[in-house]
């Protein structure tokens, strides 16, 4: 930047801004939170060494990243960004978890809901092939399960609350 205003790393470490600076075109003046807070986390020294190792046109979104994770940080000192990402693959399991048993409610309402006709390969005198197709809906009945699932998934997140209500 240079000149008149200098860019928020400069004016929160108390420098000069430099034509030259690595900070000022990612870290503008109008946004000092910014900065301070990826300085808090990383520390300007190693933000610097990180910006200048990387090429001019990956520098935006190495930044984007810094910041992103600087902010997951200080949620969770931790596991900062990683909480997060285990968090939403908690939640997409157990999403699939309660399709899987919606769909299967589905086939079973289907099924039941659908009269058995005989086949070809089906013995009408013999009531044994009908055990089977006649028996099948009880065991693909979830409807009572589905809360026992629903139940044991319960689970106290690290952020607090839980991941399925």
């Amino acid at each position: 930047m240079g000149g008149n205003s200098p860019c928020a790393s400069c004016k929160l470490l108390r420098r000069r801004c430099a034509k030259d600076c690595i900070f000022a075109p990612y870290f503008p003046s109008d946004d000092p939170h910014k900065f301070a807070i990826v300085h808090k986390v990383f520390g300007a020294s190693n933000v610097s060494k990180m910006l200048q190792e990387l090429p001019v046109h990956q520098r935006a979104d190495a930044v984007s990243s810094l910041v992103y994770e600087a902010n997951a940080r200080v949620r969770d000192p931790v596991y900062g960004c990683v909480g997060a990402i285990s968090f939403l693959q908690n939640q997409v399991s157990q999403l699939q978890m309660q399709l899987a048993v919606a769909q299967a409610e589905i086939l079973c309402t289907q099924m039941q809901q659908e009269p058995v006709m005989p086949t070809p390969q089906m013995d009408p005198d013999d009531k044994s092939s009908y055990l089977f197709h006649d028996s099948l809906p009880q065991y693909l009945n979830f409807s009572s399960s589905s809360n026992v699932i629903h139940d044991s998934f319960k689970r106290e997140s690290i952020f607090g609350h839980d991941m399925v209500s």
